[in-house]
This record gives structure tokens, C-alpha cells and sequence, in this order.
């Protein structure tokens, strides 16, 4: 299904390719930290995945740390999430790495990875389309960099499109240890490509994608470009690239998107909502989006059924089987949820006095900052001048994952997450600021 699907051929069904990573791990009772270090675990646990999901295609990890890791990044290990990066090597010094860091299959938790990967390949990969995921060289790039990689995009050009491709030496190189392992589809995943503008991709970072999607073909398997946050206006330029499909977030309009894929004869996956409705909603909502999304889009050629990312851990488990269901058996969906209508939340949520505050507020809407790494950015470019801001503002981060958060971004008005609110004033959606634009926007409302 997956293979024809992503030749561009019709199928009877729909693909559904549930986004299990660490969410696996829940499945059998392991903790995220267990399943990312522990290859027995992760093995048991992505056949646990198979067993109750049923999907068409499986991710074997969902990790865009892997590699960050491994050029000396400092993770953040969590039970009920993947790692987050904590510090960057690169920042304070421009450099580009030595070719001789570039990993080789037996660097960091590579052989544990691979080792997973032969093993599952050889219980089920004549049944599944199994996922290799690599992070992509813009994430990696940042992850190495840090956020001063937003400013070097606009004073130094030349240095991020150098680290930029030699990070797209790493993802070959990644690309093609998964590859041998057995792996079906190489997923790009670069979360960071929806915080930069259609401009800048296409100058410094267009070259870079279109050489590893180049190369994972050339290996005979396919490729797919994954991003996160609301990367519609970067979808074109993403095409450009040719990879063979893109998978998009909650952010976007998928039927919209799929009209601008289409034309390149590029398949799309997505989207379903990961904490509103996965999370936090119940079998029916997933049913319901489900139907939503196969509605949306009138030719079903190219195009993919999954959650428009990596699921939360705490995915409760009925949920996700609802929604493979309906993509499954999408008449028997409809007749079960013809009448459902889905509760309304009545959160009570009180909005800042922007105007008789004693400092500039600052507010970091974000999907989360542990798990999403255009979130981790977003924040971070908060955080890192604070110290300076210290005097005159104050910052608070709301993470979608809690119900009154999502009641206050509806009451506010919140299209596009990551977002920075200055004052109760959106400054910058899906777009990370540099560090002088930001105080100049805050300095701005100062004044105010």
C-alpha cells in the first residue's frame, strides 16, 4: 500500500501510517528514555505497535537527537518523551565540523537503532513499510548551532549554507546505515524549515534537502520530507526539493497543501491533531477527524492518513486504534459517528491587562517546547535574552498540551504555533526571531 501509494499509483484503501515513537514504548510499559536506549524494548515494543495498530508504514524511531548527540550536544531525557538538546557545541564559535565527526554506524545509539531495525525488519517487513528517521541538516544545523543560527541567516549566509551542507553529509550518511538495515522509506524529519521563510530556503537550504533526496533514490528506496508548525507557505519550496513525499502537521490546511503537492506528483500524509484530538479527545473525535480529513481531499491518490507528527506518549491507546479504524473502514466510521456531536470544554481563562502591566509580557505559544524542536527554538529565543530583558519584560510559555492553555490560544486567537505575543500582540508566527529583533520589538512595546 505504502509503495504504491508512494509511486503515485491508485490503491482501494487509504494508507495509515500511525506515528508511534515513543508512544510505543507505552504500549508495553516502557518509559521513553527506555525504548530510545534499551533495543530489546524498543523491538518488543514496535511489535506491540503492529500487533494493535495494524498500520501500513511504522517509524522505527521518532529521536531527532540521534545525531546531535553524537557531535557532543547535551541531552534532556524525559520518561514520557523523546530528548531534548540542551546545549550546542557550535554556539559562540562559527566552525563547521571535521568530516572526520561525521558518525559511522557504530557511533552513539546508532547500533542500537540498526540492530532494531534488522530485527524488526525480519519479524514484519514484508507486512509493514518500516521508517528510518533521520534529523534533518537545517534541525541539525540549529541543534549544533543554536539560535544564533537565525541571525547568522541574515548576516552570514555563506556559513549556515556551509553547515548546512555539510549536515546534509550527516543525513547521507545516515540515510544510507537505515537503508542497509532494511528500512523502506528514509524520513527527512526537519521541523526547523517552517520557521524560515520560502526565500531563505530556496537561497541556502534548498540545495543541501535536494542532494540527500537525490542520494536516498539513488539507494532504490523513497524518501519523504517531514515538517512541523505551519509550513504553508514553505510547501512549494519543499516540493522543489523532490522528495518523493511530505508529511505536515495540524498547522496546515491539508487539502490545501495537497492541491500544491499534486502538481509536482508528490504525496502528502498527515494531519491529524496530536493533543486536541489524539490526546485529549476520545474515540468518536478520532473517528470524526479521521472522516474530516478523507472529505477534505477529493483525488485520495497521494495521499497518506497519519498524525500530523510524533503522538504524545500518553495516547491513550483506544484512541489511536478508533482512528486506524476509520481510515481502515471509513463507511462503517460514518454510521458510527453520524450523530456524535463532541462536547464543548468550558474553560474560564483570564487575559493580562496588557495595558497597566509593570513590564513588557511576553507569551510563547507552543505545541511543546520539550518534544517540538521549532518550539525549543522559538522559546529559546526568549530565554537567551533574558538576562538582558530582565528589567523591562517578563515571559511565560503556554504549551498546547493543557486544556486551558488551548482555551486561551482559541480566546486569543492563535492561528499558527510556535508564536510570540508581545503585549498581547502576535510579533512572530512560525518565524523565530533573531535576538536584535526581538529586543527591538520589545524596546518597541516599552515605549507604548
Amino acid at each position: 500500500m505504502i509503495f504504491k501509494t508512494l509511486r503515485h499509483e491508485k490503491t482501494n484503501e487509504i494508507p495509515w501510517v500511525p506515528f508511534a515513537g515513543v508512544h510505543a514504548g507505552k504500549l508495553k510499559g516502557y518509559t521513553a528514555e527506555e525504548v530510545l536506549t534499551d533495543a530489546d524494548k524498543l523491538v518488543e515494543s514496535l511489535l506491540e505497535v503492529k500487533r494493535i495498530y495494524e498500520p501500513d508504514g511504522m517509524p522505527i524511531t521518532f529521536d531527532l537527537q540521534v545525531e546531535a548527540e553524537i557531535f557532543g550536544c547535551e541531552l534532556l531525557w524525559a520518561k514520557d518523551n523523546p530528548p531534548s538538546v540542551r546545549s550546542h557545541p557550535l554556539s559562540g564559535e562559527k566552525k563547521i565540523p571535521c568530516k572526520c565527526e561525521i558518525p559511522t554506524p557504530d557511533s552513539g545509539r546508532i547500533p542500537l537503532i540498526l540492530d532494531a531495525t534488522r530485527r524488526v525488519k525480519r519479524e514484519i517487513g514484508d507486512e509493514v513499510a518500516l521508517y528510518g528517521l533521520i534529523c534533518g541538516p537545517f534541525t541539525l544545523a540549529s541543534h549544533l548551532r543554536g539560535s544564533e543560527i537565525f541571525m547568522d541567516m541574515i548576516k552570514d549566509q555563506e556559513y549556515v549554507t556551509a553547515l548546512v551542507d555539510y549536515c546534509a553529509e550527516v543525513a547521507c550518511k545516515m540515510a544510507e546505515y537505515y537503508i542497509d538495515a532494511g528500512v523502506d522509506v528514509v524520513a527527512v524529519v526537519d521541523p526547523l524549515v517552517s520557521q524560515v521563510s520560502p526565500a531563505h530556503i530556496d537561497k541556502m537550504l534548498a540545495p543541501a534537502f535536494t542532494a540527500v533526496f537525490d542520494f536516498i533514490r539513488s539507494k532504490g528506496v523513497f524518501s519523504s520530507f517531514f515538517v512541523c508548525g505551519n509550513a504553508t507557505r514553505q510547501i512549494d519550496a519543499m516540493c522543489r526539493t523532490n522528495p518523493d513525499s511530505i508529511s505536515i502537521d495540524e498547522n496546515v490546511d491539508l487539502a490545501k497543501a495537497k492541491e500544491i503537492t499534486d502538481k509536482y506528483n508528490i504525496t502528502i500524509g498527515g494531519n491529524l491533531p496530536l493533543t486536541t484530538t489524539m490526546l485529549l479527545g476520545n474515540q468518536q473525535d478520532n473517528m470524526v477527524e479521521v472522516i474530516k480529513l478523507i472529505d477534505s481531499v477529493k483525488d485520495h491518490r497521494n495521499f497518506i492518513i497519519s498524525p500530523g507528527c510524533d503522538m504524545p506518549y500518553d495516547t491513550p491507546i483506544e484512541n489511536t486504534i478508533a482512528a486506524g479504524q476509520a481510515v481502515k473502514r471509513p463507511e462503517q466510521a460514518r454510521k458510527m459517528v453520524e450523530n456524535y456531536e463532541a462536547a464543548e470544554e468550558d474553560i474560564e481563562v483570564e487575559i493580562p491587562d496588557y495595558e497597566n502591566l509593570d513590564k513588557v509580557l511576553i507569551e510563547v505559544f507552543t505545541l511543546d517546547s520539550d518534544t517540538c524542536a521549532a518550539c525549543t527554538y522559538m522559546l529559546k529565543s526568549v530565554t537567551d535574552i533574558y538576562d538582558e530583558i530582565k528589567d523591562i519584560a517578563d515571559y511565560v510559555e503556554y504549551k498546547y498540551t493543557d486544556k486551558e492553555n488551548i482555551a486561551r490560544m482559541k480566546k486569543m486567537g492563535v492561528n499558527a504555533l510556535p508564536s510570540i505575543y508581545i503585549n498581547g500582540e502576535p510579533k512572530w508566527e512560525s518565524i523565530i526571531p533573531s535576538r536584535e529583533e526581538l529586543i527591538r520589538d520589545i524596546e518597541s512595546a516599552l515605549k507604548k
